[in-house]
């Protein structure tokens, strides 16, 4: 067992505690509802938290951490550990944007590694004003890290979240970084931590300007048809519910990311 894992558990743990009590204050009557769950083709497990409300049409922050003999993508063998937080937002507002997070870190033999990132998709209603505050917290949380970074990572999200059987990208970026570890792993697990905690800088202020801007009914048919290309994305491109499928995780907690109602 790596000598991090404990320490990063840990903190993945607070940070889902943390970020689900933000997002209360936004639905105070609603309260997230968690739901623990065996890893059944290895050792560990997880807790999915989902909350339905007001606010949030379908809100989900989970735990993860799962761990077997075979790692089930990528070229690398041997036994795996792999402990991560995920959420997703599907907001009833179609002028407030879905926001997707993840961190993870994963162990195969020896090796270990980060990821993560987050991004933000408007359903059909694109503020630039918003969309500058999203990569300036991002920005700022990573540029004592190297001034490097905000535009490596910012590039990998234009390439990763990008629908390629519609030409474009899934919304309007954000940050991405896999398979990240350079020779100091104390600053690199330093930077991992500082983008967990901007994420609810980066996203509480939009939600705060949109959840109460008025919307219409033709503005919901727009939002349903954007949720159904986020659908899409999800299903066919997206490697976290690859990972997920492959290792034989919980299909439940997978398919969290799922909006509660789309239109083709």
């Amino acid at each position: 067992m790596s000598v991090h894992r404990n320490k990063i558990i840990v903190y993945l743990k607070g940070l889902r505690s943390s970020i689900i009590n933000e997002f209360e204050t936004l639905d105070p009557k609603h309260k997230f509802k968690l739901k623990p769950w065996t890893y059944d083709k290895g050792h560990g497990g997880g807790e999915m938290s989902v909350v339905r409300g007001d606010v949030f049409e379908k809100a989900a922050v989970n735990w993860s951490g799962v761990g077997g003999e075979h790692f089930p993508l990528d070229t690398k063998k041997g036994p795996f550990f792999a402990t991560g937080v995920s959420l997703i937002t599907h907001m009833k507002n179609p002028k407030a944007p879905t926001v997707h997070f993840n961190i993870r870190y994963i162990e195969v033999g020896d090796d270990c590694w980060l990821g993560g990132g987050f991004d933000l998709t408007p359903m059909g209603f694109e503020y630039k004003e918003d969309t500058q505050h999203f990569h300036s917290v991002a920005k700022s949380a990573l540029d004592p890290f190297g001034l490097d970074l905000y535009p490596c990572f910012s590039k990998n999200a234009k390439d990763y979240f990008f629908i390629k059987h519609y030409n474009r990208e899934r919304g309007v970026g954000g940050i991405f970084f896999d398979h990240y570890k350079t020779k100091d792993f104390a600053k690199d697990l330093e930077m991992w931590t500082s983008v967990g905690d901007c994420f609810t800088q980066s996203i509480m202020p939009i939600y705060h300007r949109r959840i109460n801007e008025p919307c219409t009914d033709q503005d919901r048919q727009l939002q349903l048809k954007k949720r159904a290309h986020y659908v899409e994305f999800n299903l066919l491109y997206d490697r976290g519910t690859k990972f997920g499928f492959n290792s034989g995780g919980n299909p439940e907690a997978i398919l969290c990311s799922m909006p509660p109602l789309a239109s083709w």
